[in-house]
């Protein structure tokens, strides 16, 4: 019977210590799970390596270094097209998709100049398909030239990198504290506020006066 009865009592008293936690409690919470949260996803994902090449746009006696800029703009675009990655891949070593998936281009609007971009879990693969796309995407404008009239040279080659470019677990626990630490103020405001009345008793209305009451005040 005594076990029943303090079984019966647990939740109550649950409830009371909840209540009992300073108003500030959800924002810590949110806080300390955030920044365990994103150190832990710091830790466990692999680290990201990139790398650049460049090529430059460069035009030829027939051209001007307008048409060499507008076919930068355009060979920015072309370089991760199927037709550049197929012949990149042999050089690479990787299939079309990893290319796809791990190569981007960037171009400038003042600069004749293609920067070609790749990212890998390795530093040496992230050099090797940085280069491979610049070079196959030299040879199509080079087999293009004497319609285009602009040669596309190669700039720089990409280098192997010595550093993760990904975020380092430090930088993420920080991001996942302020993102709980925001979740955390939210909860504290929709937290229902306490009355003077208690928690959980609501405030006490007072009635309709009886025609009796009326007439005695008048």
């Amino acid at each position: 019977m005594t076990d029943n009865t303090a079984h019966q009592r647990r939740p109550g008293s649950v409830l009371a210590r909840l209540r009992a936690l300073p108003p500030w409690s959800p924002l810590a919470a949110g806080v300390l799970a955030g920044a365990l949260l994103g150190g832990g996803y710091g830790l466990v994902k692999p680290p990201t390596y990139t790398a650049t090449s460049y090529v430059v746009a460069v035009p030829t006696d027939k051209s001007d270094p307008p048409t060499a800029l507008g076919f930068a703009q355009a060979y920015g675009r072309v370089a991760t097209q199927l037709a550049v990655l197929g012949d990149a891949q042999v050089w690479a070593g990787v299939p079309v998709r990893t290319l796809r998936d791990s190569v981007r281009t960037s171009t400038s609007p003042d600069a004749p100049m293609v920067a070609v971009t790749a990212a890998s879990s390795r530093p040496d693969l992230a050099a090797d398909m940085a280069n491979a796309v610049s070079r196959a995407l030299t040879r199509h404008a080079t087999d293009a030239e004497n319609d285009t009239n602009v040669e596309l040279q190669q700039f720089a080659r990409a280098t192997k990198p010595t550093e993760p470019s990904s975020a380092s677990a430090g930088l993420t626990g920080l991001v996942g504290a302020s993102a709980g630490g925001l979740l955390g103020g939210l909860a504290l405001l929709v937290r229902p506020r306490r009355t003077a009345s208690g928690p959980d008793r609501p405030a006490s209305v007072p009635g309709p006066a009886t025609a009796a009451d009326v007439h005695g005040q008048l």
